[in-house]
């Protein structure tokens, strides 16, 4: 937004959410007083931003059922802001994650004073929210200039608190302590782009006239920068409130997308009853979200493609990545440096059969596995560093994820369902897998017209492109496919065996089996394979092939929100208003 807070005389509070602002509140004061009273009109016109967290970047909790079953004094099911919760689920047993993190039985934990659906009634929705307390602030401007997160004035009926106002927006539904700068520096630098005439001084010194090649801006498609002027125009007359719209990522992207663009066309039209004009949104992203992004702008699932008036995808995982195969075999990885790696291992699990009994259930989850747009032979094993067999030739979902029985096979059966769920078991995850499948073929060429990306390139994060095993042993492995599993430590390390014929006599040979680190530049989750997708498709307006960051704290890193500010820049100065 860019006007000026100076006026000639008292500056008269209004309510920008209630009649647009045409009402304000004035008083008496001694004849004396020649000074005028102003009413100051907010501009009418609102582009939102809408943040889309990752996978278990949104707050999920349990139906009163489900809480009831488990005997749990709270609801929360998945909140890793709330340490005090989420520490005491680290030592649950297989068939306890299950019943808590199941997609039938979760819904996303959002913000709802009234209702108040915290499942203990000592604890309040504002409570629960405590840790979303937006400290931004905005530059040069008094309360109730517009749609801004700052308190009502004293008086107000049923007056809210800017704290408030952002957990209203959704903040409190994703995790905030992943996410706050990304969604603070948008709320503040958008909303306050000029004050009196001058550029913020972030803007000023990070983002006009720099070059995109100093956020590892690829050169194909070329990127100009940003001039004083064009920045100007691009937030003249408009505001740009911040949203966070959370969702169930234990359901599909594709049910996902369709329950938010419901979400944003409500959003938009609540905006339009509040007296704005509202007619399009900007969709900011990070890793599975972009999914979730492309679903909603599909024609057949979210059909939102002409309110969207662009999308910056965050480490997207364009084809899958090999890492989800890797943590429903040997569990997640809890050395890794990112915000949540102990709390994610802790909470999904940091064996194979407490993830399998999550994911395996999740058809959200497993459309992160590598699609069959990923490519062949990815999943190797290797001998004396020398590739013996790999797979798949085809289609990774009836080579490796629905093979049953078979040592490299994506799933244990007897890890799928120790809740002992009605409908549960291979049967099922099979169905959820050819579900994926689906949805991969549906949205692989599914790019908004005008999509700008950055992920991680990093050759010290490294991330699973290829999936290797590595097998050690004197037999003469004639046949890798068929190895008998003897033991599995459910961490990546096995004991199998192999049956020979010779000279009429049955030889057996036992080997060992071990998943190697990951190798290829990434972010430690992503490959920059997969990412790179995006470059391939021809269908981008920028992107960025950046360093310095793991995947779950890429908008944490400065490189990463000051390329973001920029793009927003670039996206929004294209809004054509259907009024002018």
């Amino acid at each position: 937004m860019a006007t000026s807070s100076r006026v000639p005389g008292y500056r008269l509070p209004v309510n920008p959410e209630n009649n647009q602002g045409k009402l304000s509140r004035g008083f008496v004061t001694p004849t004396q007083d020649q000074i005028p009273q102003v009413h100051c009109v907010p501009a009418r016109r609102v582009l939102p931003i809408i943040f889309i967290p990752g996978i278990m970047g949104s707050n999920l909790r349990l139906i009163a059922d489900r809480q009831d079953r488990l005997g749990l004094e709270s609801n929360i099911a998945w909140r890793p802001d709330n340490s005090s919760v989420t520490i005491g689920q680290y030592n649950d047993k297989p068939h306890e994650r299950q019943l808590r993190l199941d997609p039938d039985a979760t819904e996303v934990d959002s913000y709802d004073p009234k209702n108040n659906p915290t499942g203990n009634l000592s604890e309040s929705a504002d409570q629960r929210n405590k840790n979303v307390i937006y400290a931004g602030g905005y530059r040069g401007w008094g309360r109730s200039d517009g749609p801004l997160l700052q308190s009502d004035p004293p008086g107000v009926k049923n007056r809210r608190t800017q704290n408030q106002k952002a957990r209203e927006r959704g903040w409190g539904e994703i995790f905030y302590g992943s996410y706050e700068s990304i969604l603070t520096i948008c709320e503040s630098k958008l909303n306050s782009a000029f004050t009196d005439g001058i550029m913020d001084l972030y803007l000023k010194r990070n983002i006009e006239g720099v070059s995109p090649s100093k956020w590892n801006a690829h050169p194909e498609p070329s990127m100009t920068p940003l001039d004083e002027i064009a920045m100007r125009s691009a937030v003249k007359g408009c505001w740009f409130p911040v949203h966070a719209m959370g969702y169930n990522w234990l359901r599909s992207n594709a049910e996902s997308g369709v329950v938010l663009a419901g979400r944003i066309t409500e959003l938009i039209n609540r905006y339009i009853d509040e007296g704005f004009e509202c007619e399009k949104v900007v969709l900011v992203t990070h890793s599975m979200g972009g999914l979730v992004a492309r679903a909603i702008i599909h024609p057949e699932i979210g059909k939102m493609a002409e309110k969207v008036l662009g999308v910056v995808h965050g480490v997207m995982p364009a084809m899958g990545a090999g890492a989800a195969y890797k943590r429903m075999r040997c569990g997640v990885e809890g050395s890794y440096t990112g915000v949540s790696a102990e709390i994610t291992a802790g909470v999904l699990g940091d064996n194979a059969a407490d993830v399998t009994a999550v994911l395996a259930n999740s058809q959200g989850a497993l459309e992160l596995l590598p699609s069959q747009f990923y490519g062949s032979h990815w999943l190797e094993l290797k001998r004396d560093g020398a590739i013996v067999k790999s797979w798949p030739e085809r289609c990774p979902y009836e080579e490796i994820y629905k093979v049953r029985g078979k040592w490299f096979s994506l799933l244990r059966e007897q890890w799928i369902n120790p809740a002992g769920a009605k409908g549960g078991g291979i049967l099922r995850a099979s169905k959820l897998l050819d579900e994926a499948k689906k949805f991969h073929e549906k949205i692989n060429d599914t790019y908004h017209d005008q999509s700008y990306a950055h992920y991680g390139a990093d050759i010290n994060r490294k991330a699973w492109h290829k999936v290797v095993w590595e097998i050690s042993g004197n037999g003469k492995l004639k046949e890798p496919d068929s190895l008998k599993t003897v033991s599995d430590n459910r961490k990546g390390t096995l004991q199998v065996m192999e049956s020979q014929s010779e000279k009429g006599d049955r030889v057996t040979w036992s080997y060992g089996l071990n998943m190697l680190d990951a190798a290829e530049p990434g972010d430690e989750t992503v490959p920059l394979y997969s990412a790179d997708a995006q470059l391939r498709s021809g269908k981008f307006k920028g992107l960025f092939r950046q360093v310095g960051y793991e995947h779950q704290a890429s908008y944490s890193n400065p490189v990463v929100l000051a390329s973001t500010i920029f793009v927003l820049f670039k996206i929004i100065s294209t809004m054509k208003w259907s009024k002018t």
